[in-house]
Parts: C-alpha cells; structure tokens; sequence
C-alpha cells in the first residue's frame, strides 16, 4: 500500500508545519505581551524562560507523540480494513496521547475539572484519527496536501464541518481552563498565558478557515 505512506507523509508533514506555526505565533504573542504589560524585572524573564522552555521541550515534542499516535493507529486501521478494533485501538493508546497533551502536563490531575478536560482529549482524539483514516486510504494520484484534501472531501463545506468538529473539541478545552484557572500547575503568569493560549487559538482557526478558501479556490 504505497499510497498509505504517501499520504501519511503528506498529512504528517502539514501537521507538524502547523504545529511549528502555532509556536512562533504563540513566541511573538509572548513578546508583545510582556512587553506592553505592567510586568517587574523578575516575572518577565521568568514567563519567557517557561514559554521558550515549553516550545522546545513540552509542546513540539508532546504535539509530534499526539501526530504520530494519530497516524499510526489510522494506519493499522486502513492496513487492516476492518473499523472492528477501532475502540480497542483508542482505548490502548489512549494514555500516549494524553501524555502528550498541554492538558495533561500542564493541569492538576486532581482538580475537579480534570476529568472534563480528559473526555474533550479523548474525544478530539477520536476524531482526528476518523479524519486521518479518511486521508489515509486515498488512492487516487496525489501530491500535496491541497490535492489530498480536496479529494476527501469533495466540497469546502464538508471540510470546514470537519475543522469545526476539531476547533469545537479545542475551544471547549480552553473555555474549561478559561472558567478555573486553579487548575493550571504553571509557577507564574496564570493570566497571560490563558490570554496567550485564546489569542493562539484563535489566530489557528483564521489561519486553518483560510487555508480552506486556497485549497477550495
């Protein structure tokens, strides 16, 4: 199954493109905050040491295990052909995914919000290796991630229905940190990373809409 490689590739390849966007987004963002905030000469070098830290370390590293996780188990679902032990399959690598999620690393496991936030990660993770799946068993003959696209979903409304099935998943999790920050194990600078995190997200979704409107041109 040449084409599986293909598209895995493809899909991998955009993925981890936008996950590298969305931490310089979030790099500039820090910047600009820090620097019109009413911050003294100790918080700020604190706050930009975590994020810096998180970029390189937590969030590129988690969000690459969360992309491989995902593909792989759509993998074995077209390599397989059987949708049978899709459960199973969630429900054994689960737990790989959630520990690389920001949610995960970053939130008390003993809070009362928790256990919230971990049925919206499972239930993004769900949908996006359904979407993978689809990605994954296209054979017709593709090159891009445009093209890969456009012949999953034959029409930009389909599409935009399954980025809203993603963003919603995403959107809920912030609003759930958003309503009780306590739950954020972070040292300093609760508020502006929450800011940070809504602005970061909400760029993510203009960029993802927009990027709809070039591939469906």
């Amino acid at each position: 199954m040449d084409y599986v490689e293909r598209n895995y590739e493809i899909l991998e390849q955009k993925m981890i493109e936008s996950m590298e966007n969305a931490l310089e987004f979030g790099r500039e963002l820090i910047d600009s905050e820090l620097d019109a905030g009413f911050f003294n000469a100790l918080v700020k070098p604190v706050l930009k040491t975590f994020y810096d830290y998180w970029c390189d370390k937590d969030a590129r590293t988690g969000t690459k295990k969360q992309i491989k996780v995902t593909l792989d188990i759509a993998k074995k679902m077209v390599e397989n052909g059987s949708d049978e032990k899709f459960e199973n399959l969630i429900e054994d690598n689960f737990q790989e995914y959630l520990s690389g999620d920001q949610t995960y690393i970053y939130c008390s496991k003993n809070h009362k919000n928790f256990e919230r936030l971990k049925k919206i990660t499972k239930k993004c993770f769900v949908s996006q290796v359904k979407d993978a799946v689809r990605f994954l068993k296209v054979q017709d003959n593709v090159s891009s991630y445009n093209e890969l696209t456009r012949t999953v979903f034959e029409t930009k409304d389909e599409a935009y229905d399954s980025l809203s099935r993603q963003l919603d998943f995403n959107d809920e999790g912030i609003r759930i940190v958003e309503e009780d920050p306590s739950i954020l194990t972070v040292p300093t600078g609760k508020k502006i990373i929450l800011k940070i995190l809504r602005k970061g997200f909400e760029e993510t979704k203009r960029e993802l809409i927009n990027r709809l409107d070039e591939i469906y041109c």
